[in-house]
């Protein structure tokens, strides 16, 4: 059975994935050799970041792919086999990974959604940036490091105080 994906060329996409580990801390551990290998790909199979935030064990993304192009799959698959290569063996690795010459570091799927307006691309953009609020890592979205907020703050599209005072749990983010 083949696992149906939306596929539309030029789309733009929300992405949420994670380690096989979610207890593990290896993204933010690791938060340099995961930019390398998103810089790495994006040279080869160029994409837009729309908005993403790294989380110790997962991450969420807006991607917008290039005109003509619906090949997301092949760029995760690419980002977390980079990411792989990099990360020294120390997890545990079921045989049904081992057959398939697998680590056991990344969950084998990912939830994509594609963004269908405006509205929708709003919604999962700040349940991108309020992500580490909700999560309890920090009390103001600004304060999480591994996030894009700080490009937009820097370039003037949002103001610093995004999000402060709003409560992550009362359906306003999205879930």
């Amino acid at each position: 059975m083949r696992y149906r994906r939306a596929d539309a060329a030029g789309a733009t996409y929300f992405f949420t994935v994670n380690l096989s580990d979610r207890k593990s801390d290896l993204l933010v551990d690791h938060i340099d050799i995961l930019r390398d290998a998103l810089r790495k790909v994006r040279q080869t199979r160029p994409f837009e970041i729309v908005a993403m935030v790294v989380m110790p064990d997962h991450l969420h993304a807006v991607w917008k792919l290039p005109d003509g192009d619906a090949d997301f799959p092949l760029r995760w698959s690419l980002i977390k086999a980079a990411f792989s290569r990099k990360i020294p063996k120390a997890e545990t690795i079921r045989e049904s990974r081992k057959s398939k010459r697998e680590r056991g570091i990344w969950q084998r799927r990912y939830w994509e959604h594609q963004i269908r307006d405006d509205v929708d691309l709003e919604a999962h953009v700040a349940y991108i940036y309020i992500n580490p609020v909700k999560h309890g890592y920090v009390t103001k979205a600004i304060d999480w490091p591994h996030s894009s907020i700080h490009r937009e703050i820097r370039l003037g599209r949002i103001d610093a105080n995004w999000g402060v005072g709003e409560s992550p749990e009362n359906g306003q983010w999205g879930e």
